[in-house]
């Protein structure tokens, strides 16, 4: 399919949004606000789809578990069922208390030109920088939208500057603590399984631990990010359930715990059964991880679905109730059809789009097989669990190229002792280099003229010697792209905030 029909057909999504918003309030007073902040909403759902999905899914393709096609139905499914079964009723209107409501004046339609303008510009931000094949924070993307409209609105004394040394802070946090624990599942593998001589045995004894570790991570990830909002409707059905406002940590531990354990006995037979029929070697071992990964990509996106939903409709509700009730409230209802925007639109430009940055993340950062991807996708739900209890800022997407930085980063540090044909290729290389400095230190005064040929040699060989070092970290993880994404992180807030401010002018001098 070429660009110009999945144009055509994402353009087509908003189009039917609009006309639906339309017919609910196209001839109230400021109604075509409703219809302009439905296609912003969902022009931003699509481009949510286009980039953050893929931190889901995006290593279980690399690895080569999961197909492009199986990867985009896994996450289209799961991410539409993740905000429409779970995605929650009632909505914070200012995304993360970054902005004051009051500073608003008490005028609706001020905070109608706002929150349009920062889904406009989040949406703009992240279509640039999934063309850019940068994968960046949609939560980020929103924040610095809600920043730069609250601002042109109010002026600057309208931030609340806490919350954004928060998010700036989360910049670091993220992704080293997502790296960090990567690498450690990574060195697990590694040092009980890949280097013992006996590799079918180890894993035997390890993979089922791994696996049951995973379902319990996942069962507790799931319950505090995907349940939290529908928790409420669970506990009245099923009055068995610990009657809270919304899952505690030790709520969704103890089902963490109850789903490990009955994973591990499940899949201790099948894992050795397996390895009955399995040569002792990497590539066998591989493909224990396989299932686990499919799996790993149905809750990361369900999750994701439930939990990240709000970045897309969460401004847009705003808008509905703010044109509803003509005020601005801090919380607001999310109606279904706002609700299916988002998660509709989330997998249709998943559909669309997603393909590029899936690459990016699977296969472009770092080479991945499913023990490494297994490693990543293990991280990125344990780091959001550590987190939300120290109560610490992390992006999802930062967890999860994190993660890849530090499986990748691992693996250059872990193999740098073994000799492939690049490394026999520096040798030769840095020996010549040595014998060139020998004759040049052996070389007198006398013989200037094959003095500066040894030493224009000596430079050359440097320079040959440079890039075969070069080549062989690049074969770990890619300089260029760590570069490249790191620096789309940093001016994320700062380049949405800049577009909303200046989308806002615009809205509002169109209006008057």
């Amino acid at each position: 399919m070429n660009n110009m029909i999945k144009t055509v057909l994402g353009a087509a999504f908003a189009v039917a949004v609009a006309f639906y918003a339309n017919s609910i309030m196209g001839q109230a007073p400021h109604g075509g606000f409703l219809v302009l902040a439905a296609v912003f909403g969902a022009y931003m759902a699509m481009n949510i789809g286009a980039n953050d999905v893929a931190n889901n899914v995006g290593p279980a393709y690399g690895s080569g578990a999961i197909s492009m096609t199986g990867v985009i139905i896994i996450a289209a499914i799961f991410e539409a069922m993740g905000a429409l079964v779970a995605g929650g009723d009632v909505v914070g209107t200012i995304k993360k208390g970054i902005i004051d409501p009051s500073a608003f004046g008490g005028d609706p339609m001020l905070f109608v030109y706002a929150m349009s303008a920062a889904l406009l510009a989040a949406a703009l931000w992240l279509n640039l920088a999934t063309w850019l094949k940068a994968p960046v924070s949609t939560t980020h993307s929103i924040v610095g939208g809600v920043v730069g409209g609250g601002v042109a609105a109010g002026g600057f004394a309208i931030i609340s500057w806490g919350t954004m040394g928060k998010i700036v802070a989360s910049w670091i946090i993220s992704p080293v603590l997502g790296g960090v624990i990567a690498a450690i599942f990574l060195y697990i593998i590694k040092s009980q399984i890949l280097y013992k001589e006996d590799k079918l045995s180890a894993a035997k004894k390890i993979v089922p631990v791994l696996v049951a570790i995973m379902a319990g991570a996942f069962l507790t990830y799931i319950t505090l990010k995907g349940l939290k909002h529908v928790w409420h409707d669970l506990t009245a059905v099923m009055s068995f359930l610990p009657q809270t406002k919304k899952p505690t940590i030790g709520i969704a531990l103890t089902f963490g715990v109850i789903g490990a354990v009955l994973t591990y006995v499940l899949v201790k037979p099948r894992i050795a059964s397996k390895v009955a029929s399995m040569d002792n070697v990497r590539t066998d071992i591989n493909v224990l991880f396989g299932i686990p990964l499919v799996f790993a990509a149905i809750f990361l996106s369900f999750a994701h679905g439930a939990n990240d939903v709000a970045n897309a409709v969460g401004p847009l509700a705003a808008v509905n109730d703010a044109l509803t009730h003509l005020a601005i409230a801090k919380k607001a209802a999310i109606p279904l059809w706002v609700m299916a925007v988002g998660g509709l639109g989330i997998s249709v430009g998943l559909a669309l789009f997603g393909a590029r940055l899936i690459k990016t993340v699977g296969s472009e950062i770092t080479e991945l097989d499913p023990m490494r991807a297994f490693s990543i996708m293990m991280a990125a739900s344990i780091t959001v669990i550590i987190a939300s209890q120290l109560g610490l800022p992390v992006s999802s997407t930062h967890i999860a190229v994190g993660a890849v930085f530090g499986v990748g980063f691992l693996r250059e540090w872990m193999d740098s002792k073994e000799m492939g044909e690049k490394q026999h290729a520096l040798q030769t290389e840095v020996d010549k280099l040595h014998e060139i400095k020998a004759q040049l230190a052996a070389c007198t005064n006398e013989d200037p003229a094959k003095k500066l040929s040894l030493i224009e040699a000596q430079k050359a060989q440097k320079k040959v010697v440079k890039k075969i070092k070069k080549a062989l970290r690049e074969n770990y993880v890619k300089r260029g792209m760590v570069k490249k994404i790191i620096a789309a992180w940093v001016i994320t807030v700062p380049a949405a905030a800049v577009l909303s401010a200046i989308i806002f002018f615009v809205i509002k001098g169109f209006a008057v």
